[in-house]
């Protein structure tokens, strides 16, 4: 009895942050469609695929689908609280696996195995579906503003998590503004990239003090090796620039190529 008196105050206390839950009602969403996707996978074979053989044969060979590219993003809005409602809102048909609050209070939204939708339209290297093969990760922060040490520790451990779970390389961890330079800026020109590739996530130049660049680099190729789309050169230049100078200006400049030849032969 001394026992069930002692834990009844802890009870109590978890029901009443359960029903405290602002988003109560949008996890109901969030649970029934994860059971009509467990649902659809345990068709055999799937209802509108072809089917004319004999009999169904299941392969024994299968695993998950695993993200290979982590996309960092800042909010663009004002709280942490103004980006969780617009999340769970259906009608803004976007969403993110993660979101981190200026505090360091991290929102785990979506399942890592599932879709979330947060890059757009967008495309890295010969990837064009990222939405399909990456996590999403929001940072609170309206795009003005430098990140909060807190938020970046975060971060900092998140990431740590998902490389060691996903085996993700570390040319893979970029920014919205990398996959989408003509859309996006985020996360903007303040976010701590250098310090970042230091631990692992995400690849930097070395010292350019005594670089020779030769007459012959081609610019616009080496930033299509790092991944930008070059389609339109002046928004790859600008997502260039603004990753690994923290400079927003456009066109090229000498220290620019310098920093760029350093890079480029990283992802070759």
């Amino acid at each position: 009895m001394r026992k069930l008196y002692v834990l009844l105050p802890a009870l109590l206390l978890l029901a009443g942050s359960c029903s405290n839950n602002p988003y109560k009602a949008t996890n109901k969403s969030y649970k029934k469609q994860s059971k009509a996707f467990a649902k659809l996978l345990q068709q055999y074979p799937l209802q509108d695929s072809v089917n004319n053989a004999p009999y169904f044969v299941g392969t024994t060979n299968l695993s998950m689908r695993r993200p290979n590219f982590v996309i960092i993003h800042h909010t663009a809005q004002n709280s942490c609280e103004q980006t969780l409602k617009t999340f769970t809102l259906p009608r803004t048909q976007v969403s993110a696996h993660y979101v981190i609050c200026r505090d360091g209070t991290v929102f785990h939204m979506l399942n890592d195995y599932l879709r979330a939708h947060h890059a757009g339209i967008s495309k890295w290297g010969n990837a064009t579906d990222i939405n399909s093969n990456s996590i999403g990760i929001e940072l609170d922060n309206n795009g003005f503003e430098y990140f909060d040490e807190r938020q970046i520790s975060s971060l900092n451990l998140l990431l740590e998590r998902l490389k060691k779970s996903f085996n993700i390389p570390a040319a893979n961890f970029i920014g919205h503004g990398d996959i989408a330079p003509t859309r996006k800026n985020d996360p903007n020109w303040r976010f701590p990239w250098k310090t970042l590739s230091e631990k692992g996530f995400g690849l930097w130049w070395s010292d350019t003090a005594n670089v020779q660049v030769p007459e012959a680099f081609d610019y616009l190729t080496a930033i299509r090796l790092v991944g930008y789309d070059i389609k339109d050169s002046s928004a790859a230049i600008v997502g260039f620039k603004r990753h690994f100078m923290m400079d927003t200006t456009r066109g090229m400049t000498p220290e620019a190529t310098k920093v760029l030849y350093q890079l480029h032969k990283k992802y070759l």
